[in-house]
């Protein structure tokens, strides 16, 4: 059987290698990780754009690595010791990746929150120096009195540590007796030397010398939201919106919006995300199409922030008042479901901090005011802040703004541009509200270069959007979610979104329904957290001339979206996406980060990869592996092998197990060849689920 069941350990974190936890040798200080004997380098998990901690989520499979060698040809062992937040130390041995490179690893999963402390510590492995000379020179009748009492003495000194059982002492006392017994002859001998349940004591409480200390470190762990999580995001003031007689559209409210949850929760999303819920400035407000000519009745941009009627801490009055809002939050509470609010800290030039704060601001030498650009883009309606001027002012206001939302029941915030920013700024505010309140997430719209968003990242951002949705090939696809599993995944969580309000790609636009599907079926499957702009569902892909973004955009005008009739008429992806999260809350592996791992097909359109977990390390105590199979080109037919590496998941080459394809319920045995058909406008993804084996 593929699928193994362990029993859930007690403890604050999960693992198949943890030792019984033995102090480091005295003295063992005074060999530092500078020893030229067994030294320990490159550690991770680390952060590489400076002195920040590296992060997981409650539950995440975390692997440590490090590399660790030693003069000569005598083995080593190495092992991390943690320390959790509440102070349980533990100790894991790590294995030799046998790659050529000296490195080895281990895999945790940390399941309490808060700052974990760890340390790689190394040490000559006696025993298996010992064990591999024997088990050759024995054979071979060199030294085999000699190499008999070294192995007599290693079993009389562990027999001697009183640590040890009672039981298994009297067993490496035995076995001590029987390598010194002249009447053994050498097969004899060599079963000592061969016993696995004799190593495997040895093992668990090596012996050692010339043991060696690394540099403690230390490693956040987050609550589980930091990490997993399905994003689904509308403008509430579209939600409930009604078009009147004379063709205006009333603005929908929080009260209104409350109806769409229901629908949200059946999906499966778990995190509801709103653009600004704020007043919107007048000044300079655009016009649909983002046009400078609004019309009555436009309701503007929602990041177009402040008004005579209030900025960051006020609710734009046709959504209700703020008790509406607790209403909201409360409401998608009951439904399974978090609010994430937008925070963008810019202000339209009728916002009061104009007024109060203008030193705020740049001002330019006609004495007006900046407002925001990202050439070609102009964004009249806007007035970037100075960070510069005022440092200490603009903290505090941020401050209390972020306070002032989470006092209303908000833990989640999705922060606008956060790259145009100083990094120090984003540094001390996340630490400042992190340090009151731990489980507030923030999410950066980092869409910019891989320094700044892994900059960011790095100083304390839970979150990041990626270039997801400019890779859509499969070599693009390959390089990129094997990337964000392994090179980043220290520091920089990805959340998938397949669409924005902003980002309509060549890809949805002129890839059809099947475009939908495999786009969303990749972000569903390929990292925890992925998101969702509302109208996917309905296929939304018309995009104004010249642009990225959808025609008639949602930024700057209602849109009146008909839900139940497009589910009626079966004209709705939400069944799909509904599925896609089903799966994802049935199948631990999905919920991981790092145990993507890439296999192969034969069409430089398919693509293939595998998320698998071990059941030591499941929160089920239930191994689990999903095998993912994606036709990337949506117009057409694909028939092709797949080639798997089933020792990922510890199936051996060659031989047979079932899967059953979670979307169409389909069974078939598998091996690591298979042949699939893959048609994007009828079945343009397999999501298998590994059963056992024949």
């Amino acid at each position: 059987m593929v699928t193994t069941t362990r029993v859930a350990h007690p403890r604050p974190w999960r693992s198949a290698s943890s030792l019984p936890v033995f102090e480091a040798p005295s003295g063992a200080a005074d060999e530092l990780t500078r020893s030229v004997r067994i030294p320990l380098a490159r550690p991770h998990p680390d952060v590489p754009w400076g002195p920040f901690r590296p992060k997981a989520f409650a539950g995440e499979v975390v692997p440590f690595t490090v590399t660790a060698f030693r003069e000569g040809h005598d083995r080593i062992g190495v092992v991390v010791r943690l320390t959790s937040p509440g102070g349980d130390v533990s100790l894991h041995r790590l294995r030799a990746l046998g790659d050529g490179f000296d490195r080895w690893r281990t895999e945790v999963a940390l399941v309490e929150e808060g700052v974990w402390s760890y340390r790689f510590e190394s040490f000559a492995d006696d025993f298996a120096t010992w064990q591999h000379a024997a088990d050759v020179k024995i054979d071979a009748g060199v030294d085999e009195q000699l190499m008999r009492e070294m192995g007599a003495r290693l079993f009389d000194r562990a027999g001697a540590e009183k640590a040890r059982p009672k039981a298994e002492r009297a067993r490496l006392v035995r076995a001590a007796s029987a390598l010194r017994d002249a009447g053994n002859d050498r097969e004899a001998a060599l079963a000592v030397v061969r016993d696995p349940e004799l190593a495997a004591l040895i093992h668990a409480r090596p012996l050692t010398s010339l043991y060696t200390l690394g540099e403690q470190r230390e490693l956040l762990v987050e609550r589980e939201r930091a990490g997993v999580g399905a994003w689904y995001e509308f403008f509430p003031r579209s939600e409930g919106a009604e078009v009147l007689a004379d063709g205006e559209i009333e603005s929908g409210t929080f009260r209104t919006a409350m109806r769409r949850l229901p629908g949200v929760a059946e999906m499966g999303f778990d995190v509801l995300y709103l653009p600004p819920i704020h007043p919107i400035g007048r000044i300079n407000r655009k016009g649909r199409n983002n046009t400078l000519d609004p019309q009555p009745g436009d309701p503007g941009s929602p990041w177009a922030i402040g008004s005579d009627e209030g900025g960051h801490d006020t609710v734009h009055p046709d959504l209700g008042s703020l008790e509406d809002f607790r209403a909201f939050v409360a409401a998608a509470r009951d439904a399974g479901i978090e609010v994430a609010l937008d925070f963008a800290l810019q202000a339209a030039p009728d916002h009061p901090w104009v007024r109060e704060h203008p030193e705020w601001f740049t001002t330019l030498p006609d004495g007006s005011i900046a407002y925001a650009e990202n050439p070609p883009k102009k964004y009249q309606d806007i007035y970037p802040i100075n960070f510069d001027n005022d440092p200490e002012g603009i903290r505090a206001e941020a401050l209390r703004v972020l306070r002032h939302w989470i006092d209303q029941g908000v833990k989640i915030f999705r922060v606008d541009n956060p790259h145009t920013k100083p990094l120090r700024f984003w540094e001390w505010l996340i630490a400042a509200v992190n340090a009151e309140h731990p489980d507030v997430v923030f999410l950066a719209e980092a869409f910019t270069r891989p320094a700044p968003l892994q900059s960011l990242a790095s100083v304390g951002f839970q979150q990041s959007y990626t270039y997801f949705t400019w890779r859509n090939t499969k070599a693009e696809l390959e390089e990129f979610l094997l990337s964000l599993a392994t090179e980043t995944a220290d520091f920089l969580r990805p959340n998938l979104f397949v669409n924005t309000p902003d980002i309509l790609t060549e890809y949805l636009q002129f890839g059809g329904r099947p475009a939908y599907r495999i786009r969303a079926a990749i972000a569903a499957t390929a990292a925890p957290t992925y998101g969702v702009y509302a109208g996917y569902e309905l296929y939304e892909n018309v995009a104004r001339p010249g642009s990225e973004e959808n025609i008639d955009n949602e930024k700057y005008e209602y849109k009146v979206r008909d839900w139940e009739g497009a589910e009626a008429e079966g004209a709705s992806l939400a069944p799909f996406l509904g599925r896609l999260n089903d799966i994802r809350g049935a199948h631990p592996s999905l919920r991981q980060l790092r145990n993507l791992s890439v296999h192969w097909s034969d069409d430089d359109a398919v693509l293939v990869y595998v998320k698998h977990i071990d059941g030591e390390l499941s929160p089920t105590g239930t191994s689990d592996t999903v095998i993912v199979v994606v036709n990337t080109d949506p117009h057409s037919v694909r028939e092709t092998m797949v080639h798997l590496d089933t020792t990922v998941w510890g199936v051996r080459p060659g031989d047979a197990y079932e899967v059953e394809d979670l979307l169409s319920g389909a069974r078939w045995t598998w091996a690591d060849h298979n042949f699939v058909r893959l048609d994007a406008f009828t079945e343009p993804v397999h999501i298998l689920h590994v059963k056992e084996t024949r």
